[in-house]
């Protein structure tokens, strides 16, 4: 029995050192995998709002076609049917959107397992 004992007790000296070391490095990956996620996750949106198409090109026409109908008089209606609701954007913009927003997706998702990871 002394022989069991003693390989046990030192068995679980090894062992329980070896977790202590692991989960400590782990737990330092994880805020940095955190700390990581959250830069790209900061910069990766000001690019997405940066893409956006500005909505003032609409407001600006809109105001022009006001101030045509107010100048010539209210009996001179002109058509503003022609303003479509939606503008087509070229392939490579919506690419480049689509691309963005999966990036921050995965970035969201990878944070999302760090915490997880912590918690655990």
């Amino acid at each position: 029995k002394d022989v069991d004992t003693k390989f046990w007790t030192t068995y679980d000296k090894f062992s329980t050192e070896y977790d202590d070391d692991f989960l400590e490095r782990a737990n330092g990956d994880m805020g940095i995998i955190l700390t990581f996620a959250g830069l790209f996750s900061a910069v990766n949106s000001t690019f997405i709002i940066g893409m956006q198409p500005n909505p003032g090109e609409t407001t600006n026409i809109l105001l022009f076609h006001l101030i045509q109908m107010t100048a010539n008089g209210t009996s001179a209606v002109n058509d503003i049917g022609n303003l479509s609701p939606s503008t087509g954007y070229p392939s490579s913009t919506v690419w480049m959107q689509t691309l963005a927003y999966a990036s921050l997706a995965f970035s969201v998702l990878a944070a999302f397992g760090a915490v997880m990871g912590k918690q655990w």
